[in-house]
């Protein structure tokens, strides 16, 4: 009898066969400098992630960005980010603030001037963690024929690592880009790649990953 492949055994094409190239959460009050829910290190990411991004639309595929929004009245995430509660209001859409390395005001859910979305590229809001939970990001993935996602952004260990998580239960072949994902916790940042490569899909940085398209 033979048995199907082993994640070690599938070959790197097939790792990324009809990709889409999700990019989890790149926005100001994640990145910028003096964002309320400042991720440092997200900075460090942007090229790595401005190269899969080129790499993609140079392709025809698709590149959806998620954007995190923050509800406005009481709930339960307010109990584990309370930047996110009326005083500092961090994520809440259309809500404008300053921050140290941009000039004016800049709409704090908006995706980083560096990784600023096309016309033709998908945006996903949503008001959880992972870009599948409440939103129709599989529907346009179905649409769309994707069969395998790569994914970038931040934070590592919650949004990106839910999303990611979020692929692989729908079926998605999925890969977590080493270099092009961040978090403000070096130690839970490394556990996530370690565990998700052990049971959920694919890590790899930024180049191996287009040598792979």
């Amino acid at each position: 009898m033979r048995f199907p492949a082993t994640a070690a055994e599938v070959g790197p094409a097939a790792r990324v066969e009809q990709p889409a190239l999700v990019v989890v959460d790149m926005q100001n009050d994640f990145v910028r400098v003096g964002a309320p829910l400042e991720v440092p290190d997200a900075r460090g990411t942007i090229a790595a992630q401005q190269r899969l991004i080129a790499e993609f639309r140079s392709r025809g595929r698709p590149v959806i960005f998620t954007q995190f929004l923050a509800r406005e009245t009481d709930n339960l995430l307010w109990l584990w980010s309370p930047q996110c509660r009326p005083d500092t209001m961090c994520c809440w859409k259309g809500f404008r603030r300053r921050y140290d390395d941009a000039q004016g005001e800049l709409d704090c859910t908006e995706v980083i001037a560096e990784l600023q979305p096309e016309p033709g590229d998908l945006r996903i809001e949503k008001y959880s963690y992972g870009a599948f939970h409440g939103t129709d990001l599989d529907g346009h993935l179905r649409t769309l024929g994707v069969t395998s996602l790569v994914v970038t952004g931040t934070v590592t260990q919650i949004c990106v690592d839910e999303t990611a998580r979020g692929g692989f239960d729908r079926g998605y072949r999925t890969t977590l880009v080493a270099d092009a994902v961040s978090s403000f916790a070096p130690d839970l940042h490394a556990a996530t790649l370690k565990n998700f490569a052990m049971k959920f899909g694919w890590v790899a940085d930024a180049e191996t990953v287009i040598s792979w398209l």
